[in-house]
């Protein structure tokens, strides 16, 4: 018995001590995702968190995530297993400076990305992730003006989709803002049947070049669809190993970034390890804990989009 298959016993173990479910983002490292009990982006995993009848939650992704898995359930211990796993967008509104910012659009309906703190949460009206914006989006009457936070890029792309204007937080993605455009038009000049597939994170020099634009799981909803044999895949390498595990017959190649790497993980996602996870299980360490008065506020703008989609 090597040592990964005595982890992954050791951590079945500990699951059914604790009475434990192991959540796990698409962007994590492959053994991570084929151990964790769900697997999904963050739509399809704050869908999971709110109906899991498990008494602990680990949350194999950024701590956003698991503040997240908190808000819908605050009587659970929710384990996040590196508590230096963060999120640059998220960092990219701090709570303070959000809430001057908003006081320059008294009446606006604020539509915030879930990837953002809980405490932008609570000051938001309705939370939208890249599966659901157009329709949260939609969903608002069309005399009412609109603020998006915090990603810059993905509002950019949802009024170009929706024909809605919006006032933008200036936020972006670290992993999806530095996509090389020319190592895109290098790629698909040496793999002319390949169909790029992308992230609406991504800045518009890179999405115009692409033939499909989705969420992550819509991205591999239409791989598995696809006749195509070949992808040029746009966002988080990670999600290539559910694509490959459900496609092994599909070739997927990973876009590099501007800075040259072969390819663009997020440094965040792969905080979480194995052994970390053993670690948070076994001693039940690294909870998320939130205030109450921001879980309550927080809680309103989620069950509106959980309503909304």
């Amino acid at each position: 018995m090597n040592s990964d298959q005595q982890m992954f016993e050791h951590i079945q173990e500990l699951k059914e001590k604790h009475n434990a479910v192991i959540l796990a983002h698409y962007y994590q490292d492959p053994e991570i995702q084929d151990l964790a009990d769900f697997v999904g982006d963050s739509l399809e995993l704050s869908r999971k968190a709110a109906g899991t009848s498990a008494d602990v939650i680990l949350f194999c992704g950024v701590h956003f995530m698991a503040e997240t898995a908190k808000i819908v359930n605050p009587s659970k211990k929710v384990l996040l297993p590196d508590m230096d796993a963060g999120c640059s967008l998220a960092d990219s509104a701090p709570p303070g400076e959000f809430k001057e910012w908003l006081k320059q659009f008294p009446n606006h309906v604020v539509i915030s990305y879930i990837n953002c703190s809980a405490d932008v949460k609570a000051m938001s009206d309705i939370i939208c992730t890249s599966a659901n914006a157009k329709k949260v989006i939609e969903s608002v009457p069309k005399d009412k003006k609109i603020v998006f936070a915090p990603d810059r890029l993905l509002g950019q792309y949802m009024i170009k989709e929706t024909g809605r204007e919006m006032v933008l937080w200036n936020g972006t993605c670290q992993v999806h803002e530095i996509f090389s455009e020319k190592a895109l038009v290098t790629l698909k000049a040496k793999n002319p049947q390949a169909s790029v597939l992308a992230h609406p994170e991504c800045d518009e020099n890179i999405l115009i070049h692409s033939d499909f634009i989705g969420s992550t799981s819509a991205i591999i909803k239409y791989v598995k669809n696809s006749k195509e044999q070949s992808h040029i895949i746009v966002t988080e390498p990670g999600v290539i190993h559910q694509m490959q595990k459900n496609n092994p017959s599909k070739t997927f190649i990973p876009l590099p970034s501007n800075t040259g790497c072969a390819c663009n993980e997020c440094p965040h996602m792969r905080l979480n390890t194995m052994e970390k996870i053993i670690d948070s299980l076994e001693s039940l360490q690294h909870e998320i804990t939130l205030d109450e008065e921001v879980r309550l506020k927080a809680l309103k703008p989620l069950n509106r989009m959980l309503e909304i989609v």
